[in-house]
């Protein structure tokens, strides 16, 4: 027989993000991040590759991302809003982590698999963050799939990707339930 952890379940079926735009300070330092960052990496990893790694963005390197975000909007000929949306992220946080999907060759783990561990990392780095107590939101937008962005603000290398920013800071509203899928009509169970 199973032996359940009712209080994990509960969380899970409970849980809910915080719009990045209503988290505040303080955020984690880095002994508080550490044991997040820790937990999500046991994320399921097909052939042990690690097709991830971390940024830690904090204040100053959020400014700075945002100037970025600006320049290449610009440089894209991208309409003021939407160059205002991909940049409010960096305007508004105070720390967030990039997941970076990190490519590796493998004849036996197809890319597709390693593209799902990174997914994986980012939703284990939002729960685990929000069981720990803090507010935490999985965002992208623009500039998460712009090269330029990737190389100018984070330095990427061409096998490297952005597989999500979880923002992390305390949480200075909690969000209105928002409606979920029905489980019946998005399950099919085979019996043979």
């Amino acid at each position: 027989m199973p032996d359940p952890n009712p209080d994990a379940l509960r969380f899970l079926q409970t849980r809910r993000s915080r719009p990045a735009k209503t988290l505040a300070g303080p955020v984690p330092d880095r002994a508080a991040l550490i044991p997040l960052l820790t937990a999500a990496a046991r994320s399921p990893d097909h052939g042990k590759l690690e097709p991830w790694r971390f940024i830690v963005l904090e204040t100053p390197a959020m400014a700075r991302l945002a100037e970025v975000v600006q320049a290449r909007g610009a440089a894209l000929a991208l309409p003021e809003e939407q160059i205002v949306k991909g940049r409010s992220q960096f305007d508004q946080g105070g720390l967030a982590v990039v997941v970076v999907e990190v490519q590796k060759p493998s004849e036996k783990i197809p890319a597709l698999e390693q593209t799902y561990a990174a997914g994986a990392v980012c939703l284990a780095l939002l729960n685990v963050a929000l069981a720990a107590g803090w507010g935490a939101n999985w965002l992208s937008g623009w500039p998460s799939h712009d090269r330029g962005f990737m190389q100018d603000g984070l330095a990427l290398a061409d096998h490297e990707r952005i597989a999500g920013i979880i923002h992390i800071g305390t949480e200075t509203s909690a969000p209105p339930e928002r409606p979920r899928p029905n489980i019946e009509s998005i399950t099919t169970w085979l019996s043979r």
